[in-house]
């Protein structure tokens, strides 16, 4: 039998019987996304895909580590820099997570702006955003060259368990293809906001409609995103 179900005006309205009664039941979730926008869905839904990706990362790492019956190095003694004769563990480290923090905190200023209409800040902003990641990406290139030169490799290293090196290739350079990668889409997204694309509706890219602003708050979901999971790297591979 059919099912007689009542809309938000308060009148009844007949469902369907069998698969069709099961296919309007759920085709009708389809007013709780009314309110979002495609780009913004689309975010999201490949934000959880990379969510999983980077879990399976650092689960893999943890197994690794854990199964080992070789002393894993000590991050403190690997990731250390000699600063005036001395040894200061995790130093660059600590910079890095700094730098890629504050760069969430220009974000989210740039996001602000952004649907303010105000175009100068908002564009300064996002590039400041993006400096700040390629400050971030330089830093880890001159990590690497330095465990390189001391002998780090993926399938070794001079300080204990092989799959040391495999593990921080594997998890820091993806992280860092996604920080390029958003460094990139910044300064793009930051050139049209500053030439006034979604104002004058310039066709292209990310401009198909007058005052789209909305792109620069989905920049930075992706952007709180890379951040996030750097937090997670920082935690589980260089503190633990």
């Amino acid at each position: 039998m059919a099912e007689t179900a009542l809309t938000s005006t308060g009148t009844s309205i007949t469902q369907p019987a069998g698969w069709r009664g099961i296919a309007a039941d759920w085709s009708s979730d389809q007013r709780a996304f009314k309110n979002v926008s495609w780009g913004k869905a689309m975010m999201w839904i490949f934000l959880l895909s990379d969510t999983f990706i980077f879990s399976c990362f650092l689960l893999s790492y943890m197994t690794a580590r854990m199964s080992t019956t070789v002393p894993w190095p000590n991050p403190s003694e690997v990731f250390a820099l000699t600063i005036g004769d001395k040894k200061i563990p995790l130093i660059l480290i600590a910079i890095m997570t700094f730098v890629l923090i504050s760069s969430s905190g220009t974000m989210a200023m740039a996001v602000n702006f952004g649907y303010r209409r105000d175009r100068a800040k908002t564009a300064a902003l996002m590039l400041a955003t993006a400096a700040f990641g390629a400050t971030f990406v330089g830093m880890q290139a001159f990590e690497w060259t330095k465990l390189i030169m001391e002998g780090v490799r993926p399938w070794g290293n001079p300080w204990g368990a092989a799959q040391f090196g495999s593990c921080f290739f594997m998890i820091t350079g993806f992280h860092g293809t996604h920080v390029t990668i958003g460094v990139i889409f910044l300064i793009i997204i930051a050139r049209k906001v500053w030439r006034g694309d979604f104002d004058v509706e310039r066709r292209g890219f990310f401009t198909s409609r007058r005052g789209y602003y909305e792109i620069v708050e989905i920049t930075g979901l992706y952007w709180h995103f890379v951040d996030l999971v750097w937090v997670f790297i920082f935690a589980f591979f260089y503190l633990w």
